[in-house]
């Protein structure tokens, strides 16, 4: 497969990686931002979308994963990011940044465009095999986090939840509060389709857990789920 180049943040142009049967999550690479479903790559292979308030910690998630501290953007200021952004593993399987707002701190135009935007995406992209969706472990299922719970689970998509900063809490309440969820998700009769975690990017722990599940939803008929595994760097 020939490489093509794309546009970066910055307006430059880089290659994509080439399809490879490992991923190895350390080389993913930027390729392109879309403001909505109109302008993101073709709808071929596979990706895994990242979805989270802006404060859920989910730019550090995806630098964690990729060992990688300056590949997705991080902020204070929520809203920075409004596009989609798209790393590329191979020419084939990408992960996506879905961008993250803090409700209350964001014009009611802004929210609304996003939201469109947003469902959207989830319901017309054709590659998405699933999304992980980040929760702050100390404050979790937000207004946010069920509406993007209610528009998978409309469209029967997969969801992975990843409970973050659960460095910011004991081992104790901690796994108290995934053992919560998890009974919540199985008293609503959608725990075969979502799934959650622990997750701490600070501490890099979970990040093996999250590779697993990626694995598997990431593996095209070429590249099996047992045959994609993470490089050692």
């Amino acid at each position: 497969m020939s490489q093509h180049n794309t546009t970066d943040q910055n307006g430059s142009h880089s290659a994509s990686p080439r399809t490879n049967s490992r991923l190895n999550y350390t080389k993913a690479e930027f390729t392109q931002s879309a403001p909505s479903i109109r302008q993101c790559p073709p709808d071929i292979g596979a990706e895994v979308a990242f979805a989270g308030r802006s404060n859920a910690g989910k730019s550090s998630a995806i630098n964690a994963l990729t060992s990688n501290h300056k590949l997705a953007r991080t902020s204070k200021t929520p809203g920075r990011t409004q596009l989609i952004n798209f790393f590329a593993l191979s020419d084939t399987q990408r992960l996506v940044d879905l961008p993250g707002y803090g409700y209350a701190k964001v014009p009611l135009k802004m929210k609304q465009e996003w939201e469109r935007n947003l469902s959207e995406y989830l319901r017309e992209r054709q590659c998405l095999r699933g999304m992980i969706l980040l929760m702050d472990t100390r404050h979790p299922m937000q207004e946010f986090d069920t509406t993007m719970l209610n528009w998978a689970i409309s469209a029967e998509m997969p969801v992975h939840i990843l409970l973050t900063k659960a460095d910011k809490l004991k081992k104790g309440p901690a796994q108290s509060t995934l053992l919560a969820l998890r009974k919540h998700l199985e008293e609503a009769q959608v725990d075969d389709l979502v799934t959650a975690q622990l997750f701490s990017s600070l501490k890099k722990t979970g990040i093996d857990q999250l590779i697993k599940q990626l694995n598997q939803w990431l593996a095209l008929p070429e590249t099996p789920a047992e045959d994609i595994t993470q490089d050692k760097p």
